[in-house]
């Protein structure tokens, strides 16, 4: 599903924004290559973390001679110029269909770095962005997971878990009244020397009841009586 619905999304919005210079960051949830010569057919910049067995054919490396592999918190295996492979479907004399790997001559730029802190993790990067260095190729993917780790945070902590608005304006307003709000909850906790979820409970009893003299106040009553 999401091969499909991923990139009618993208280019819906390409279509929208016709200034639009952004650069796409995406998980191994699209490997399509048919997919991506589309988007670059259409000038759509991605960087996408590749399976780690994705067949290619390596035309050219993009690593210099005595070139610094140091990528802050990667090390640079590979930089190369590739070619992908797709899956083409073919009928049989009995009319099952099976998939011939073939070449698409489009140029792709693979990039492979592993993580010094967890050497076992290495990360495969498919981007068709020659201009962007290693380091940021990988950097952009790190901070989409930084993205990733927030909106897990705002709707299991905050229990933002639906947008009530999809326009642009609506959802940058969740955002920052959800912001304010985590704000707000981290700044009680801390005057309280709490926890975060004994300071998240008591800061919403306390605002529901500050909210609750508020309106019997403006209803002409005595919040000290109810």
């Amino acid at each position: 599903m999401e091969e499909i619905a991923l990139p009618e999304a993208i280019l819906k919005q390409v279509v929208k924004d016709t200034e639009h210079r952004n650069i796409y960051i995406i998980d191994r949830g699209l490997q399509s290559t048919r997919t991506m010569k589309d988007f670059s057919d259409k000038k759509v910049k991605f960087v996408i973390r590749a399976k780690e067995n994705r067949k290619h054919e390596e035309i050219k490396s993009l690593i210099e001679t005595n070139q610094d592999l140091n990528l802050g918190d990667n090390h640079l295996i590979k930089d190369s110029i590739v070619k992908l492979y797709t899956g083409i479907p073919v009928k049989n004399k009995k009319g099952n269909v099976h998939y011939r790997q073939e070449k698409v001559e489009e140029h792709f730029r693979l990039v492979v770095v592993k993580n010094k802190k967890h050497p076992e993790k290495v990360f495969h990067f498919l981007t068709n962005d020659f201009e962007l260095t290693a380091k940021e190729v990988a950097d952009y993917y790190r901070k989409r997971w930084d993205i990733e780790v927030f909106f897990r945070f705002i709707k299991q902590e905050l229990n933002v878990s639906r947008l009530v608005s999809l326009s642009k304006n609506g959802i940058e307003v969740t955002v920052y009244v959800t912001l304010i709000v985590a704000m707000l909850v981290l700044i009680y906790k801390k005057a309280n020397n709490l926890g975060y979820k004994t300071a998240k409970r008591r800061f919403v009893l306390e605002l529901r009841e500050l909210i609750t003299g508020i309106m019997i106040v403006f209803s002409g009553g005595d919040p000290l009586k109810v």
